[in-house]
């Protein structure tokens, strides 16, 4: 039985202003965020490495359109596969169908700006390492896993800004709770039911995230294992896909849960998407002491 004596009211105004039809949404701000302090920290590592930090703006570029571009296309093919054909607009534009709108000032009818959100950290995980390819290839000419070692340091406190940004749009909620710090979803999506105190699991991910890059810094800085090509990376992987595969046990399912209706193996989408990296995770921090370098 839910202790409705025992929650905390959350109802914000998801975004902070708009302007003909364009609103600025705080979930937007965070990814701004994230961004931003992965940028300060990943100058100090090309300092430290003696890399050109002109090199500094392409990654960023590359960086940002993995993560959207897999993000957005992983929460569709993950979630809800079926809007490829029904909702192709919303798939690829941040806007949703709004009979009487108009979003980008008039040239979209019948649809209002909503940005981008509910974005999945498998498809961003995948759309980054993909960009980060890319990137060395053209740019380092090195092994990719010199980079990604070095952007595992950076993520975590990126994906915690994103989870805030989470918590703010009432969105990848968490399971009916009735712990003192539970919180009720004013504007959650009717899909998950009866808006009833839940655990706040997006700051429990936030939390958990800020700790891992803790952690990665700790390693980078303070040990030898950078010098081992995939053994950050590798920790990095199986660290946070683990970290996602237990929260999961607290969150509701999201969208059509479609992999996991697939293979229905009692775990949801979210788990059985982390068990791969988490594996690989192990694979590359194990193999790395094969990969030493000066």
């Amino acid at each position: 039985m839910i202790n409705l004596l025992s929650f905390i009211d959350w109802n914000p105004q998801p975004y902070l202003f708009e302007l003909g039809g364009f609103k600025v949404h705080i979930y937007s701000l965070c990814w701004i965020v994230a961004f931003v302090v992965g940028w300060y920290l990943m100058s100090n590592i090309f300092k430290k490495e003696n890399q050109k930090k002109e090199l500094l703006d392409p990654l960023f570029l590359y960086t940002f359109i993995g993560a959207i571009a897999g993000a957005r296309l992983g929460e569709y093919l993950f979630y809800d596969p079926s809007a490829f054909i029904e909702r192709p607009i919303e798939v690829f534009l941040p806007v949703q169908s709004a009979q009487g709108k108009s979003a980008f000032f008039g040239l979209l009818q019948n649809y209002e700006f909503v940005g981008f959100s509910g974005l999945a950290s498998h498809g961003a995980a995948l759309g980054v390492i993909i960009t980060s390819y890319l990137f060395s290839r053209k740019y380092l000419h090195r092994n990719v896993l010199w980079l990604l070692d070095r952007m595992a340091v950076v993520v975590p406190f990126g994906g915690a800004a994103v989870r805030i940004g989470n918590f703010y749009n009432s969105e990848i909620v968490g399971k009916p709770s009735n712990l003192p710090w539970a919180v009720k979803f004013y504007e959650q999506s009717l899909g998950y039911g009866e808006v009833v105190p839940r655990h706040p699991a997006q700051l429990y991910e936030a939390f958990c995230y800020i700790i891992l890059g803790v952690i990665m810094l700790y390693a980078y800085y303070k040990t030898e294992i950078r010098k081992q090509l995939g053994a950050l990376f590798g920790l990095f992987l199986f660290l946070l896909f683990l970290i996602r595969f237990i929260i999961e046990f607290y969150k509701e399912n999201q969208g059509e849960e479609a992999v996991a209706q697939a293979l229905n193996v009692g775990l949801n989408n979210g788990q059985i998407l982390s068990i791969p990296f988490m594996v690989i995770g192990i694979y590359l921090y194990i193999s790395s002491k094969k990969r030493i370098y000066n």
